[in-house]
């Protein structure tokens, strides 16, 4: 299986109106939904307005926020204030490890909640409107994919034991390297940045085929990481064939990520860092990805004819 997979959605306005356009074009399988913003439910409405003018609803994942964002959950207006290296070097360091997950399981418990809510709606309007939607379960992935942090994985398995949620998928940042290798022509397109997050990822990762295994869901890998940023046509284009191979030849669904929302310059606020949103959110490479996911769509139909 192929999911062509679109994040950030509500993490500004702007941000979710492109989203929902591509919606309206049939292109996004799947989309990530931020819980932990001030524009939440004014994107949520916007969601819920458009659905019944949807070819179909695409699945929903609650995009887990721990880096940006506001505190959910009796603290209004408190920035939460994790970084992915603090969340990283406090799960091997016991003292501050025990901490760290007790505000981290807080988080995911506020963020889970608010986000089953809002999609549970999504998924009554789609049925009540004859709108197909094939998600039948809770769907979790992270903004940078922090999830697979050792000690956000452990509060976050923790919280889906304890509240008795049904999962049917949680994202694996497990990206193949070969097929990125073998395309020689497109070796200086790709950053040492991402070859860095590729192979950390990968190994992190683990955890989450594990626990596939153990639940009888089939594994995955993605395909976003060595081209975060610029999900371009032509490099999606020359890659995609090998990508698609490769994956199958393993047994695995394929998750082709993009993020097509760009944010407006007058959506600055203090809950998403100013440097941050210059590098990502504001780029205008995050059109090109939106130009990217139609390509990919229009592949996946291609290969699937």
């Amino acid at each position: 299986m192929i999911e062509i997979h679109a994040d950030d959605y509500a993490l500004t306005v702007r941000t979710s109106l492109d989203i929902i356009a591509l919606m309206k074009e049939g292109v996004l399988d799947g989309i990530s939904i931020v819980c932990n913003t001030s524009c939440f439910d004014d994107c949520m409405a916007r969601l819920e307005e458009a659905i019944p003018s949807l070819p179909f609803l695409p699945k929903m994942s609650v995009h887990l926020n721990l880096v940006e964002g506001l505190v959910l959950g009796g603290e209004d207006g408190q920035i939460t204030g994790s970084t992915w290296k603090s969340l990283f070097y406090a799960s091997f360091n016991p003292i501050k490890r025990i901490s760290v997950k007790r505000k981290v399981k807080k988080q995911i418990e506020e963020q889970l909640k608010c986000g089953w809510q809002a999609i549970s709606m999504c998924r009554l309007i789609a049925k009540d409107n004859g709108i197909p939607c094939s998600q039948e379960k809770l769907r979790i992935d992270s903004h940078q994919h922090t999830h697979v942090i050792p000690v956000v994985w452990s509060a976050l398995t923790e919280v889906i034991r304890e509240n008795g949620y049904e999962v049917e998928y949680i994202r694996s940042p497990k990206e193949p390297l070969r097929p990125f290798v073998r395309a020689h022509s497109l070796w200086k397109t790709y950053s040492f940045i991402n070859l860095i997050k590729n192979r950390l990822l990968f190994v992190l990762s683990s955890r989450s085929d594990r626990l596939d295994k153990k639940e009888g869901r089939t594994p995955m890998y993605l395909w976003g990481l060595m081209m975060s940023g610029r999900m371009d046509a032509k490099r999606i284009a020359k890659l995609f064939p090998s990508v698609k191979k490769y994956a199958a030849g393993d047994k695995r669904n394929l998750e082709i990520l993009f993020h097509p929302g760009r944010m407006g310059e007058h959506e600055l606020t203090d809950e998403i860092p100013k440097i941050s949103a210059e590098m990502f959110y504001l780029s205008t490479n995050r059109d090109m990805e939106k130009a990217g996911a139609r390509k990919c769509r229009a592949l996946t139909d291609r290969a699937v004819r």
